[in-house]
């Protein structure tokens, strides 16, 4: 075992297989983790370390499987990164009412069942929960209602479950900006470039930056911090180009 920053420690990250996800995962085991990645999409291990399940977390079965395998397997838990997420771009009164509650489950609720299979182990070992939120729980872009409100209800859930269980679990919040993902692919280059400007950095972000920022939250390194928000964005929430 190396002497990285989660060394010895176990993971559970959700939405791994791509974007943000799979970077988290890439950071935490070149940290000396040990990590289950689930997703709804097939996954390769590839190496000892790193445990795959297949499943969507808006099921309470799946978050049955991961506790049971975490215990298993590995017999701890010490970081959950509920990381898993979904967009359906139509305004609030074209949306369908399926896809209204499809987002609210795998934004929101997915950290809800999270918890009630998994903080028994995290209390046990004193863990650390990250949530992903988003920019859209603090400005409101067209076309992003159930989104937004699922992002937006993350931040208040994170600073709920940081006092439910404190002080042995520390549970915060990343609010991630305009980072390049394969959520961007069906974007056009103009709207890519108008994001690009509505930053202070004048750049995209990069999965690995918001990793880092889930790894600092998850980590010895962040032991006086709960209940926080750490917005990752570059600053596009800081610009304004209007008085």
């Amino acid at each position: 075992m190396g002497r990285g920053l989660l060394s010895g420690k176990v993971a559970v990250v959700t939405g791994a297989a791509s974007g943000i996800g799979a970077a988290v995962v890439e950071r935490f085991l070149r940290e000396g983790a040990r990590v289950i990645a689930v997703d709804l999409t097939d996954q390769s291990p590839g190496r000892p370390d790193l445990l795959v399940i297949k499943g969507d977390v808006a099921d309470a079965e799946t978050w049955r499987r991961i506790a049971d395998t975490a215990r298993a397997e590995f017999g701890r838990l010490d970081v959950l990164h509920s990381n898993a997420s979904m967009v359906v771009r139509t305004p609030a009164h074209e949306l369908l009412e399926a896809d209204w509650d499809r987002q609210l489950s795998v934004n929101l609720k997915a950290t809800y069942l999270a918890v009630n299979a998994c903080v028994g182990l995290l209390r046990e070992d004193r863990g650390a929960i990250v949530l992903s939120s988003s920019v859209h729980a603090l400005v409101g872009v067209p076309g992003h209602p159930a989104y937004a409100a699922a992002k937006g209800g993350l931040v208040s859930l994170g600073r709920q479950l940081a006092v439910e269980y404190g002080p042995e679990v520390r549970v915060n919040t990343v609010l991630p900006g305009p980072i390049l993902t394969p959520a961007w692919d069906g974007i056009g280059e103009e709207d890519r470039l108008r994001s690009v400007a509505a930053t202070a950095a004048a750049r995209f972000g990069r999965p690995d930056e918001v990793a880092a920022a889930v790894t600092f939250l998850s980590c010895a390194e962040s032991s006086y911090i709960t209940g926080a928000s750490l917005v990752v964005d570059g600053g596009w929430t800081a610009v304004k180009d209007s008085a």
